[in-house]
């Protein structure tokens, strides 16, 4: 994180919080399935999958599988996305791609290439954030929070550091 000032948004507590509601959620439009893929965009998205993937363990009697989505965030094209199971895996599943912050959808957006020449049973979002500054048409099935920030502002969100767990505005 950078050393700008930081203000608090969500705590360790509301993000467990947070997550729980997502699974709950995401439990009562797939209650009917008989597994999932969260596909958690890599750092913080995946994270945030491994975070749901425990809280659905626990309510649905539903299989649940875990990918990450490794690529270059920052490229300004479609990046090639590597993976850690075939393509075949996910044909007729519901995936659900998670990330821990929406702010234009780019990421998310080039993200959702590997799904999209397959045959799944649905295709889903989830977000910790959403920032509500769409540029690509992508929308989050699943929220945790909605936060209104500016273009200058940042948001930081850190699960994977027990310490400083949270997400901050900057």
């Amino acid at each position: 994180m950078n050393t700008a000032p930081s203000t608090l948004i969500l705590n360790a507590e509301q993000i467990h919080q947070k997550i729980r509601r997502i699974a709950f959620q995401i439990y009562e439009n797939n209650f009917e399935e008989n597994s999932l893929l969260l596909a958690g965009i890599s750092g913080e998205g995946y994270v945030l999958a491994q975070a749901l993937a425990r809280e659905l363990k626990t309510i649905a009697p539903f299989s649940i599988n875990l990918l990450q989505l490794n690529f270059d965030k920052a490229q300004t094209t479609q990046p090639t996305i590597q993976s850690d199971l075939p393509t075949t895996d996910y044909s007729n599943t519901v995936v659900i791609v998670v990330d821990d912050v929406l702010y234009t959808g780019r990421t998310l957006a080039f993200s959702l290439q590997p799904f999209l020449n397959l045959s799944v049973r649905k295709l889903q979002v989830a977000v910790l954030i959403d920032r509500n500054h769409p540029r690509y048409p992508v929308a989050a099935d699943y929220k945790g929070y909605e936060l209104s920030t500016t273009l200058t502002e940042h948001v930081d969100v850190i699960l994977s550091d027990e310490k400083q767990t949270g997400v901050y505005l900057r």
